[in-house]
């Protein structure tokens, strides 16, 4: 009866599977559903047999637990099974049972502070084998008190004679360093022997842990710079010797050691003209005798050329540096042409000049099939720009431009061409010729605020305005112009302004005015038109009223325009609308006075391009066309006061905190309280108005832009002869140097009679990884009053000398001393970081 019992038993039992026949059963799967249920039925018996306590089957169920969750599915029922094999004394079970806390624990669960005790033993045990698993668990899972607890028996295991087990614990003591960097001076005496090691790999394990010892420790810095003579030697040891068949790669010698040791020679000559010197003789060998056939060889060489240009190197080196790169640019591997065009734009500062020579081939890696190529080159490319060659590199870009290929760079290419003109144009012709073709080849890929250059630009030259207001009406009679939306733009305003040097007669051809008015109408009633180009166009029309007031034909055109607005006084558009219902009230009531205040605005004063290579990569990855509505551009977000955090008795603050994009404000009531709950605020007596209105040069929100609203404006020169902003020149304040950001403060201009100053910030990155979501947040006292303008970018590039700026308006009518408060916030290395600085050593204002 029993016998029949267990047989029931055991068929009722599903059997277990071999980790192959798992593999194959899921390989065999056709849909996610078949897997799902081989899955779900296989983690079943899994937990079934994990009940019995057979440490041979829970070996062989954790190797398939194992493969489970690579597969990405949950596993984490294997957790406390895992420390059962980690105590086993049998070293097969020992090793899938760390194998399984690596994948399966982590620091996060506390779980794995139930193995501390085993790893201890474990360090101890004769066995190294047994030893070097319990120093790679440590290393993987370690968490701040797993590193102060087992740190001690790590540094005995450096002293140890067995160099397996010294090299496991160089490595282990790195990412214990790299956790904890207090701990760091534990292990600085065995550090040092490390480098006398002949085992190439217990050297290369002590090498990777110096250079963690001295990206973490200045002082540890300074010590081991004492050890370059070594390091020279051991790396000239490499280079000079012999055929070794336990090392030898591609015909080089240990090409691994030899990187590890000029990355950490990288590190130790970074600002040290001694260690700098004293490696430079090494770094010259390696750089002509190194072989380029295969690409073990290439990689030394790319470490000895980033090596050198960031030490202190002689500028013989540098120049062999760049002609390295500048063979990796010829090379047919694409991916070394890459890592060239890379390492060329962050070294083109160092020395321009011998990165300038290159300049041929790096133009043509603009023709290059890749488009990542493309795209390193052309940012090099405009770095190579100056002078003497604008007019040559320009014609180059242009037919990049011109590619279609390149549709995904035509906005920072737009761009960078814009601020190129204004930098090196040879003359204003040149100028206004390279921008106006720039703007018939681009499309709608157009910047807004380069619409805007481009009108300050024609409006301080006079000289061109006739040359000008015939290329864009020329312009606008090409048959696909309606696919230029800023073209448009940019030539109803000069039309607008200029019309009346198109009907006068200077040797280039008279234009009739009912043509050009007529070009204008179809323009304005197309249904590819955007609203904003609407707005341009009946601004040019009614500006056209004064313009050919003097010519034979005026009696025919005003009735066309009066027509046109009236047609457009019942439009849909609010801000068509209202244009045309007060240029039709104008016609009616102050025709008297139409002639002033449609005149010829004056010259725009004080106008850049900001456009940079750094600052333009997001449009480079995600071109997004402006052939969409676009709404005003806000100047910034004016807050009242709420607390005050610096110190006034009766409380309140005046907050910046978010930033205007496109008239929208991305910031809730939350970030205020964030950032007043760092400052010691009450986040419950604040009050947040989102629909807080932006400040467009005394307009409201619902404005246009400012070039429009200053077709119809009488004051904007009176206003700004009555109180002009003082621009004077105050030293830089650096308010910020941390973790490789460095952010400068400059007092841009003081407006006495409106007791106002316009700050502006400069954020640079000395590091080697991008900063991203980077978000400035401004706190004043009660008495001022802020306006906080959007960023040029919210990413700062690694390596650039292109900062990212951003300006500060701060309205202080008592004149008191400024003081501020700088909340930061950015992203480094997949790690949010949040600073709070004070500002008060800014340079005094006088008077204030």
């Amino acid at each position: 009866m029993s016998g029949k019992v267990n047989k029931f038993l055991n068929d009722m039992m599903p059997t277990t599977l071999r980790l192959r026949d798992l593999i194959r059963q899921v390989r065999a799967c056709r849909t996610q559903a078949e897997e799902r249920a081989v899955v779900n039925k296989e983690c079943a018996t899994i937990r079934n047999s994990f009940r019995e306590d057979d440490n041979e089957a829970r070996c062989k169920n954790i190797a398939k637990l194992l493969y489970i969750h690579m597969l990405g599915y949950p596993a984490h029922f294997g957790q406390l099974e895992c420390l059962k094999l980690i105590a086993s004394p049998k070293f097969t079970d020992k090793r899938i049972g760390y194998l399984g806390a690596m994948l399966l624990l982590d620091e996060k669960q506390d779980v794995h502070l139930l193995i501390t005790n085993s790893l201890k033993n474990d360090m101890t045990h004769s066995n190294q084998y047994n030893v070097a698993l319990a120093l790679c668990t440590l290393g993987a899972i370690c968490s701040t008190e797993m590193c102060r607890d087992l740190a001690g028996e790590v540094e005995k295991l450096l002293k140890s004679s067995n160099t397996y087990i010294k090299k496991k614990a160089a490595l282990c003591a790195a990412r214990i360093i790299r956790k904890v960097p207090e701990l760091i001076e534990m292990f600085l005496p065995a550090s040092r022997q490390l480098l006398q090691e002949k085992n190439h790999g217990t050297l290369l394990a002590g090498v990777v842990l110096i250079t963690e010892m001295c990206t973490k420790s200045n002082d540890c810095l300074v010590h081991f710079r004492k050890m370059v003579q070594n390091l020279v030697r051991i790396l000239k040891n490499l280079t000079m010797s012999g055929y070794s068949p336990d090392h030898d790669v591609s015909g080089i010698s240990d090409p691994f050691l030899q990187v590890r040791i000029l990355q950490l020679l990288r590190i130790l000559g970074h600002n040290d003209a001694d260690a700098s010197e004293t490696m430079n003789d090494i770094l010259a060998q390696i750089a002509t005798n190194t072989e380029t056939s295969k690409n073990v060889g290439n990689s030394i060489l790319y470490e000895t050329v980033t090596c050198i240009m960031d030490i202190k190197s002689e500028s013989g080196l540098r120049v062999l540096a760049v002609n390295i790169l500048g063979r990796f640019l010829l090379n047919s591997d694409k991916n070394i042409r890459y890592v060239a065009l890379n390492t060329l734009l962050k070294t083109v500062h160092v020395d321009y000049n011998a990165v300038q020579r290159h300049r041929t081939t790096v133009v043509e890696c603009l023709k290059d099939p890749d488009v990542t190529i493309r795209k390193r080159a052309l940012y090099l490319s405009f770095e190579l720009v100056n002078k003497s060659n604008v007019r040559a590199m320009n014609r180059e870009i242009m037919e990049f431009l011109a590619n279609p290929d390149n549709i995904q760079f035509r906005e920072f290419v737009t761009s960078n061409v814009f601020q190129i003109a204004q930098k090196y144009a040879p003359h204003k012709q040149w100028h206004l010729d390279t921008t106006t073709k720039v703007l018939t080849m681009a499309g709608n890929y157009v910047r807004d605020d380069l619409v805007s250059s481009m009108i300050h630009f024609v409006s301080q030259t006079p000289q061109l305005h006739g040359h000008a207001v015939r290329k864009f009406h020329k312009a606008l009679l090409e048959e696909n112009v309606l696919e230029h939306q800023p073209l448009i733009q940019v030539a109803a305003w000069c039309i607008g302004e200029f019309g009346d040097l198109l009907v006068t007669d200077n040797g280039e051809g008279v234009v009739n005015e009912e043509d050009v008015v007529s070009t204008l109408v179809s323009l304005l009633q197309s249904s590819q038109a955007t609203p904003i180009t609407k707005d341009f166009i009946i601004n040019a029309i009614m500006k056209l009223s004064t313009r050919f007031s003097s010519t034979s034909k005026y009696h025919l055109i005003s009735p066309q325009i009066r027509h046109i607005l009236s047609c457009y006084a019942s439009s849909m558009d609010v801000e068509l609308q209202q244009r045309a219902v007060e240029y039709s009230s104008i016609f009616k009531n102050y025709d008297h006075l139409r002639q002033g205040i449609l005149e010829v605005l004056p010259p725009y004063k004080g106008v850049t391009v900001t456009a940079s290579i750094e600052n333009e990569a997001a449009a480079v990855d995600s071109p997004v066309p402006s052939n969409t509505p676009a709404q005003a551009p806000s100047e910034g977000i004016a807050t009242d006061s709420l607390m005050d955090i610096l110190g006034d008795t009766s409380g309140g603050v005046g907050v910046a905190p978010g930033k205007a994009v496109n008239g929208q404000v991305n910031g809730s009531s939350s970030l205020q309280d964030d950032l007043l709950g760092l400052f010691g605020g009450d986040p419950a007596a604040t009050t947040t108005n989102n629909n807080t209105p932006i400040i467009n040069n005394g307009m409201s929100s619902g404005a246009s832009p400012n070039i429009l609203d200053d077709f119809m404006s009488l004051d904007v020169g009176n206003d700004k002869a009555q109180s002009p902003a003082q621009h004077s020149k105050f030293p830089s304040t650096t308010i910020f140097d941390q973790s490789g950001v460095r952010i400068l403060m400059d007092i841009q201009s003081v407006d006495h009679a409106n007791s106002q100053v316009t700050l502006q910030t400069n954020s640079f990155n000395s590091s080697q990884q991008t900063i991203r979501n980077f978000i400035i947040q401004v706190a004043v006292p009660k008495s001022m009053q802020l306006t906080l303008l959007p960023p040029s970018a919210t990413d700062l590039q690694p390596a650039s000398s292109n900062p990212v700026t951003q300006l500060v308006r701060i309205s202080n009518p008592t004149k008191q001393k400024l003081r501020l408060r700088v909340k930061l916030n950015f992203v480094q290395n997949d790690s949010a970081q949040e600073h709070m600085v004070e500002v008060n050593s800014l340079p005094p204002i006088p008077g204030w």
